[in-house]
């Protein structure tokens, strides 16, 4: 059987968007085998171009000009240099937009309408266009004006609350996220709703507007602690390592290191308390249950404790994994690219480079039978693909190229 070609083969995407929760919608997009064309500032381009060290080296080890940040979000794509402030350089991009079936911006609310560049503008010249507006908080609300970042998201919408240890305990406090996860929830749940509206548009043959914004997304994104919340009137706090809902599901120490027990349910409690030989608590009344493991954990976790403690972290491992009950080590990055499982589900690949030869990635974690992602490009450098686009679509000849490669006076 021949393959099939990416799902989004044929659609065309238009990306005003830079730093990384538009990005990172428009490399899922880009992925999944849509045309994404990338439209940046001539000489600057993506803030994130700038966010380094560390950057890409050559076949020399030395340093290029592209940030790791950068790369990190924008493969598949190709970038157009154009400057949307000046008139020509708008109109440039309308006529892209007449041709595209999405496009997705993260300017502040209102900050295209004087380009012409917002929905109310571009829908009148393509009602079929899928406009993503991607902001802090939204189009609406008495936020709606202010500037939105993840890190003061993640603190607004409750997510630092929960996370950190708990503040009766050494280096307790609230903390945000290792990656930026309210830019990284926007950017999906701004692909789920193009990819929605794609299909919906498939029977009304209208486009329409998409309002996303951070603070939404955090905040929807707080799951089972949203309903914690909701259904006992008390806000969860902070719980380090531990889980609100289930005990024992925390990081333990070992002799020589520590890993992660995640028990979720009576059965593969019986099977942890056999395994670190303490099966008599699993017959105690206090402990029999989750619910009652939840009430009691402050009698149980030291217990646990104190016997994990007595053993080599990877004989626990093994035990446990032979016994059916979920446990893992806690690795750093270089150890997760050397794991077995990450290797075999190719989770790293390297993709050709102008300057530097070749780039490594991280892998779309999409796995299709039929009609596999794609990965067709490294991520551009700044206006790499400007007189290829300008050309093929809209018919520029070399002298007008030239003439919009000229600095704005």
């Amino acid at each position: 059987m021949s393959q099939r070609s990416a799902p989004l083969t044929g659609i065309r995407v238009l990306d005003l968007t830079r730093v990384l929760a538009g990005p990172w919608c428009t490399q899922n997009l880009a992925d999944l085998g849509a045309e994404v064309t990338k439209i940046e500032r001539p000489g600057a381009g993506d803030d994130t171009r700038e966010w380094g060290p560390p950057y890409l080296k050559d076949e020399h080890g030395n340093d290029t000009t592209e940030a790791a940040y950068y790369l990190s979000a924008n493969r598949n794509k190709l970038s157009v240099a154009l400057d949307i402030a000046t008139p020509r350089g708008a109109e440039l991009v309308r006529e892209l937009a007449a041709q595209s079936d999405v496009l997705v911006e993260n300017f502040k609310v209102g900050g295209l309408r004087k380009y012409g560049l917002d929905y109310d503008s571009l829908s009148q010249i393509n009602p079929r266009l899928i406009y993503c507006s991607i902001t802090g908080f939204g189009q609406t609300g008495p936020y709606a004006s202010r500037p939105g970042y993840d890190f003061m998201i993640q603190g607004m919408g409750g997510l630092m609350s929960i996370t950190g240890e708990r503040d009766d305990l050494p280096g307790g406090g609230p903390q945000k996220a290792g990656v930026a996860v309210a830019d990284l929830m926007t950017g999906m749940y701004s692909t789920v709703g193009i990819l929605a509206a794609l299909h919906e548009r498939a029977r009304s043959g209208l486009g329409q507007h998409l309002d996303m914004a951070l603070l939404d997304c955090q905040v929807a994104m707080m799951a089972n602690q949203n309903l914690n919340f909701m259904t006992s009137g008390k806000a969860p706090r902070r719980a380090g390592n531990a889980h609100q809902n289930l005990v024992p599901y925390q990081v333990f120490a070992a002799r020589d290191g520590h890993l992660i027990v995640a028990v979720g349910n009576d059965s593969q409690f019986r099977n942890y308390s056999r395994v670190i030989g303490l099966p008599e608590l699993s017959a105690d009344p206090r402990y029999a249950t989750n619910p009652q493991r939840v009430q009691n954990r402050d009698t149980l976790v030291p217990l646990l404790a104190e016997r994990m403690a007595t053993g080599e972290r990877d004989r626990w491992l093994a035990e446990l994994e032979a016994a059916g009950v979920p446990a893992g080590p806690i690795n750093t990055l270089d150890q997760v690219y050397q794991d077995p499982q990450v290797l075999a589900r190719n989770m790293r690949l390297e993709l050709p480079h102008p300057t530097a030869g070749k780039v490594p990635m991280a892998a779309s974690p999409l796995k299709f039978s039929g009609s596999p992602v794609q990965y067709r490009h490294a991520p551009p450098m700044l206006g790499q693909h400007t007189r290829q686009v300008l050309q093929e679509r809209l018919g520029l000849s070399e002298d007008d190229i030239q003439a919009l490669a000229q600095p704005r006076a």
